[in-house]
């Protein structure tokens, strides 16, 4: 049976395991002192144009969000995010825990809006009464969305100034960072994301890595004492090297790119094959992750067949599914899907 419930249900692109066996036994420093770790991140830095960036290297998404929003906010401030924002939903509140809300916005196609940010800002500083309450300290977005879209440059721009003007940092979570600058629907590239925002990440988990995810400040403005931070939150990997080496392989000869690419093609192929059936969509997503209404009986007819997830149920009773592709999705998982259908 085939697997389209995510993008990491792979292990690791087998270029990154041909690293990792090869260097088993060289000795290197701990805690991202390593040869490796420093190799990625002079990578990074020419891929991003950004000589003087900060980079760290973390394990996981949840991880990443938490420790980066904890480390620059003040106790009593908190996060801008989409209703259905990954911070805000599926983070079990990783973000609360740690003292900090999760201020939410309307969502659009998993996308916040500048102007109803804006009036947000507005009216919390219009009310006299606002020093009681939760400060707004940063605004979170996701590139792609959970919804699977995209930002266009306009619309980061525009945010970005929105943010400027509040004087709140703006976070990027690049969980699928690759699929997102694959699509063909995206006009921004990976410099375009280091110039638009004040600190994102590289994600590896969902794209080809074992595990890990590359935090970037891309202007040197990594908070003080964020190692230190990252370490508090036990988010320190004592054996960086293994996350050091696998950016190092993903950042060589643009595999990230060609592999996120592979991805988004797999992903097109898929809306295709849904499409030609006459099964619509509940958002037209240009990146990996796809979502056909299915009905009861569809849904039932593919059980056992290929794997997906159900997203939500509609009120006509049917239901929105999620079919991801990955760096790793075979196109004769694609067509035996076809065949399926």
């Amino acid at each position: 049976m085939y697997s389209f419930t995510c993008d990491y249900t792979e292990g690791a692109h087998p270029e990154i395991l041909k690293r990792l066996n090869e260097s088993n036994f060289q000795q290197e420093p701990g805690y991202g002192e390593d040869s490796f770790c420093a190799s990625a991140k002079a990578r990074i830095r020419e891929a991003i144009g950004c000589p003087e960036a900060d980079i760290f290297f973390l394990v996981g998404g949840t991880q990443t969000n938490y420790t980066i929003i904890d480390g620059m906010l003040q106790g009593y401030q908190g996060v801008l995010a989409a209703q259905t924002g990954h911070i805000a939903v599926h983070e079990a509140g990783a973000i609360e825990f740690s003292g900090h809300k999760v201020l939410t916005l309307p969502q659009h196609s998993g996308k916040i809006d500048a102007g109803e940010l804006k009036a947000w800002l507005e009216a919390f500083y219009a009310d006299e009464t606002y020093p009681h309450m939760v400060q707004p300290g940063m605004v979170y977005i996701s590139f792609p969305s959970e919804y699977g879209t995209i930002y266009s440059r306009t619309e980061l721009e525009a945010i970005g100034e929105i943010c400027k003007h509040y004087g709140l940092p703006l976070f990027i979570d690049g969980a699928r960072l690759g699929y997102g600058l694959a699509s063909p629907a995206a006009d921004v590239c990976l410099k375009d994301i280091a110039r638009l925002c004040d600190v994102f990440y590289i994600g590896g988990t969902k794209v080809g890595a074992l595990c890990g995810e590359a935090v970037v400040f891309p202007r040197g403005n990594a908070p003080a004492h964020f190692f230190t931070t990252v370490k508090q939150h036990g988010a320190l990997l004592a054996k960086g090297r293994l996350l050091g080496l696998q950016f190092d392989t993903l950042f060589t000869d643009d595999l990230y790119g060609k592999i996120s690419a592979h991805a988004i093609e797999m992903a097109l192929r898929v809306k295709e094959v849904f499409a030609s059936h006459g099964i619509g969509f509940h958002i037209d997503s240009p990146t990996n992750q796809q979502f056909p209404i299915l009905s009861a009986e569809q849904m039932e007819a593919l059980k056992g067949k290929v794997a997906f997830e159900v997203w939500e149920p509609l009120p006509d009773g049917r239901y929105v599914t999620r079919f991801a592709t990955s760096w790793a999705t075979k196109p004769e998982a694609v067509e035996y899907l076809a065949g399926i259908l």
